[in-house]
């Protein structure tokens, strides 16, 4: 059973090196599958964690334990009072205002609200002493929790994660999903809790709130313990990692590359410890299968037990998993691959697009950006409608209100849909999926190309409904590195990938010889790999030749 140890933390604030969070001995075990084993580690006041790994090491599964979620196969875990969690149950509170979810990230304040309510709604001849002196123990309250500002409070958090002020009254069941994680985020964020758990706290958000939630972050004086996939994201607020591997965590400070840069020199040493440890297993059964019918008996019981010593500390192996993504090209384009003249497309009074015009040279490497419903993903859509190359049935009819669309000499589009439960059809394994693409490609080229996307052995035969969005994702960059496109659509493909599979992308398009249109919030794969950006805010493109960076610094001088 695990035993929780409440630390007795008042109101926070901010004294640093403080044990906030700790875990003692904590070990987690699904059947004979070990995720970690005897792990202790403490997070401090004043510090900022990552919880990283590959997708399967066990970080939800850690953070969980941390939020009482769900209990560890055996050991402690100690925490304050007062914790902020980014809950995952987008429909617990539908009934709610928004404003109102936000302020229940407090607790105490939210119940003494509700029992303050209560007491001012009963009639004024009701009401008793024992009520007016009660009322006046929950006005204390509410004005030790910020109780008098909360809503403003509230909206500050909201505004600052890109939620329209016009939505703050609304019911939490009015909004679309990627609102709710924001609400929900703010949620936990609200009142200052001395810490902080986080579990991918930038999926649904756009660049802008992602850079407001690292300004919000760094400033934070508590306990922050996050799990993302955003390498940049990481590298701007942590300021210490702990990695799961090795059936353990180990803590490394810095930020995410730092950790990757320590993590070389640690894990080449425990993995010469291991081949040593190896060969002396070897060494002893070669000994014992040559002395064991002769008269060097207790020699050979000897190293019997030495090897049963050995091995009874079993060889930590690393879960690092690194896909190999490389795209390459049937045919080069010609030169101008695309050319967009006057595209308009509104959703009934709404414009989404006005009139955008525009050339499309070969190799160009074009990032779309923008806030969230500004119409990045209504723009691809505008464009592969009427594509040459691989583009589904589906997308083909998809409408516009005006303008033309022109594909050019030997373009072929590969497309990967932000939505992309459906492009994936289910009754079959991920290798008869593939296969599809190209009926002449042997077993042995179709499970060499998935085996690069870790689909190795007989997760090639893995049901093609039972895949993870990690898996799925995978599966279809299979499919384009089969089809070899000379133009990839890519709208935000590096959702439900973790760092090593982002970085494998990163590194992929940047060597890829052909002409990308990409919507991603990766701060790194935009800044790596983009050599032009379409700026899409109320209607209209800003087409700006030139890197992320460059941009960026248009775009101050332009707001100044």
């Amino acid at each position: 059973m695990l035993a929780i140890a409440e630390s007795r933390v008042g109101p926070f604030h901010g004294i640093i090196n403080v044990p906030l969070l700790s875990v003692d001995n904590i070990t987690m075990r699904f059947g004979d599958r070990r995720l970690f084993e005897d792990v202790t580690c403490s997070f401090l006041a004043g510090r900022r964690y990552a919880i990283t790994g590959p997708n399967g090491a066990g970080k939800s599964t850690f953070m969980k334990i941390l939020t009482r979620e769900i209990e560890p196969s055996s050991g402690t875990v100690t925490r304050p009072k007062k914790v902020g969690v980014l809950r995952q149950d987008q429909f617990a509170f539908d009934k709610f205002r928004v404003i109102d979810t936000v302020i229940m990230g407090n607790a105490p304040l939210w119940k003494a609200l509700e029992e303050r309510d209560a007491l001012y709604a009963k009639p004024h001849e009701l009401l008793t002493d024992k009520d007016g002196m009660r009322l006046g123990e929950l006005e204390g309250i509410v004005g030790e929790e910020g109780g008098y500002t909360a809503e403003a409070d509230a909206a500050v958090l909201l505004d600052g994660l890109g939620l329209e002020s016009e939505l703050h009254e609304r019911r939490m069941g009015e909004l679309q999903g990627g609102q709710k994680v924001r609400v929900l985020l703010a949620q936990a964020l609200f009142g200052n809790p001395p810490a902080l758990l986080l579990d991918e706290p930038t999926n649904h958000l756009d660049l802008d709130s992602v850079h407001w939630l690292q300004d919000y972050l760094c400033n934070y004086a508590g306990a922050l313990v996050v799990i993302s996939h955003d390498r940049h994201f990481l590298n701007s607020v942590c300021t210490h990692i702990a990695d799961i591997d090795y059936q353990t965590i180990i803590m490394y400070t810095g930020g995410y590359d730092d950790m990757v840069l320590a993590k070389t020199q640690i894990r080449a040493r425990i993995e010469a410890d291991n081949a040593v440890r190896e060969k002396k297993i070897a060494q002893l059964n070669q000994f014992i299968a040559r002395f064991s019918a002769g008269t060097r008996s207790s020699q050979v019981t000897s190293r019997k037990k030495e090897v049963e010593r050995i091995q009874t500390a079993e060889l930590a192996r690393s879960n690092i998993q690194r896909p190999y993504m490389r795209f390459d090209m049937k045919r080069p384009s010609g030169r101008h691959p695309l050319e967009v003249k006057g595209v308009a497309k509104s959703y009934d009074a709404l414009k989404v697009i006005a009139g955008f015009t525009a050339s499309v040279t070969r190799g160009e490497k074009i990032a779309l950006v923008g806030r969230n419903g500004a119409g990045k993903t209504t723009l691809l859509k505008s464009l592969i409608r009427n594509a040459t190359g691989y583009v589904e049935d589906v997308d083909r009819k998809f409408t516009i209100d005006g303008g033309t669309v022109e594909w050019g000499h030997e373009a072929a589009v590969g497309y990967f849909a932000q939505d992309h439960s459906d492009t994936i059809a289910k009754g079959m394994t991920a290798i008869e999926w593939l296969q599809q693409f190209d009926p002449q490609a042997t077993q042995e080229e179709l499970r060499g190309l998935l085996g690069r996307m870790l689909f190795s052995g007989e997760d090639a035969l893995k049901a093609t409904a039972a895949l993870s969005g990690g898996e799925s994702a995978r599966l279809i960059f299979c499919r384009l590195m089969l089809q070899k496109p000379n133009f990839l659509v890519l709208d935000e493909p590096t959702n439900h990938l973790d760092l090593e599979s982002i970085n494998a992308l990163n590194i992929a398009l940047q060597k890829y010889e052909g002409t990308v249109l990409l919507v991603t919030h990766d701060y790194d794969v935009l800044d790596e790999v983009a050599t032009r950006i379409w700026h899409v805010e109320h209607g209209h493109v800003d087409d700006f030749k030139g890197p992320y960076e460059d941009y960026l610094t248009y775009a101050q001088q332009k707001a100044s």
